[in-house]
């Protein structure tokens, strides 16, 4: 089964969400770009995006809030945190709150992006396989107590 890979990208900067997307979508991924992060809700639903990347110095709505309402939503979705904000209270904070990376902006070298995204799709593909195979089991089962019960 395809499974979605769609990535969801999230920033204030409309300027970065294109050079981004430009890059990203160079090198084979389906990117999409929200520079209002307060639809971030309604584009996760829309999209299906099981990845998100998330700028974490916003206006109204802050990247480590959203964050955790993401991770609130569904635990499941993925998200990198794409920051100039260097500090290590930022890095600590995305990974407490279920970051899976944090790559920091300018983004000069596409590669550490890449690789963090092709992890996490890894990391995705895993749950996955896990899911189908709890419901191979539970068709399995089912069977049985069919086959059983006749």
């Amino acid at each position: 089964m395809e499974r979605n890979r769609t990535i969801l990208h999230i920033d204030d900067d409309p300027s970065l969400l294109k050079i981004v997307s430009k890059k990203l979508s160079l090198s084979g991924y389906d990117v999409r770009s929200l520079d209002d992060p307060k639809q971030t809700s309604r584009e996760l639903i829309t999209t299906g995006a099981r990845l998100v990347l998330l700028d974490i110095d916003m206006p109204d709505i802050d990247g480590l809030t959203l964050l955790e309402d993401i991770k609130r939503h569904d635990g499941g979705i993925q998200v990198i945190m794409l920051t100039g904000l260097v500090s290590m209270t930022t890095v600590l904070q995305s990974m407490r709150w279920g970051a899976e990376a944090c790559v920091f902006k300018p983004i000069t070298d596409i590669q550490p992006l890449t690789t963090a995204i092709d992890a996490a799709f890894e990391k995705i593909d895993r749950w996955w396989s896990s899911l189908d195979e709890l419901n191979l089991r539970k068709s399995g089962n089912q069977q049985t107590v069919e086959a059983a019960s006749l």
